[in-house]
């Protein structure tokens, strides 16, 4: 068996050893291992800060999309010892890393690490998330267009609030919303995240749904509340997504998503990497109100 190709290199003064940098990971479009580490590096000015004090889970995918993948909530053993750890939350016997710099961004991708998902809160408040998410996933035949709507009608009720509300792409079929908030817990967002949504299917119940079972899900866009609790994770701003092709899960602006359903083209907001590094390079970072402003949530009515 032939020895892997390693590579030393030295990233704000770590020193890292990358491997096997000619591997395909995305054989549809023969982006290499390496291809990926030079996307982290590169989109690493943004995406930083959306991962900074969190409880990062990796999903990898050692042979690339075509291959196996597992999740890993836990920080691996063999990692250096400049690689950041913490407690998920008081208590907790899960010790995960947590990605401050550069360096440990590059030392994820090197695992093939292409997916990053954090919690709602950081590390060194596990009690109130800083951001209520709501995640808008399509039951087909419905598609990313009709989740355009849905957002876009979710925009509407959070600007009737004073809510600020920023969007990126799933990465996939989706669309997820977020909103800064401070001082409230996982269970209160969870369960404003829910009345949004039962405002939404009160008015188009053919076509939005509150109910996870995905046999209630054909045709509609599921506004899933859920991914507010605790313990869940959503993919991180600019992260990769294991798709066919190396789709980012991309901050928008609410234009795009307006043009995109104006245009009828589904496809209008499938980002790759190549077109995110030019987007920021442009644009700045879209999805940055989700952590400059924070918003205490009203109180729902009590009817």
């Amino acid at each position: 068996m032939a020895e892997s190709s390693k590579t030393v290199t030295e990233i704000e003064g770590r020193r890292l050893t990358l491997s096997n940098l000619e591997k395909v990971m995305y054989p549809a479009t023969g982006l290499t291992k390496a291809g990926v580490i030079d996307y982290y590096a590169r989109i690493a000015p943004v995406m930083l800060p959306h991962l900074r004090r969190r409880a990062v889970t990796m999903v990898r995918w050692p042979d690339g999309v075509e291959g196996p993948s597992f999740f890993e909530k836990r920080c691996p053993p063999h990692a250096p010892d400049w690689v950041q750890t913490a407690q998920v939350e008081a208590g907790d016997e899960l010790i995960a890393c947590v990605v401050d710099d550069v360096p440990t961004l590059v030392w994820m991708a090197n695992l093939a690490a292409l997916e990053l998902h954090t919690l709602q809160a950081t590390v060194d408040d596990s009690e109130h998330p800083t951001s209520l998410v709501l995640d808008l996933d399509p039951g087909a035949p419905a598609s990313i267009l009709d989740c355009c709507r849905v957002a876009l009608d979710l925009r509407g009720l959070l600007d009737e609030v004073g809510l600020t509300s920023v969007v990126k792409t799933s990465g996939g079929k989706g669309l997820h919303l977020a909103v800064p908030v401070r001082g409230a817990t996982a269970e209160e967002t969870k369960t404003f995240a829910r009345a949004l949504g039962e405002v939404l299917v009160e008015r188009d119940p053919k076509r939005v749904t509150v109910i996870m079972a995905r046999d209630q899900r054909r045709g509609k866009v599921f506004v899933d509340w859920s991914q507010n609790d605790r313990h869940k994770t959503t993919v991180c701003a600019y992260s990769l997504r294991a798709r066919t092709r190396p789709s980012v899960s991309a901050p928008v602006s609410w234009d795009e998503v307006s043009a995109a359903l104006e245009s009828g083209d589904p496809n209008g907001l499938d980002l790759q990497t190549d077109a995110v590094l030019d987007r920021v390079a442009s644009l700045g970072d879209l999805y940055e109100p989700n952590l400059t402003q924070a918003h205490e949530l009203p109180r729902l009515s009590a009817e």
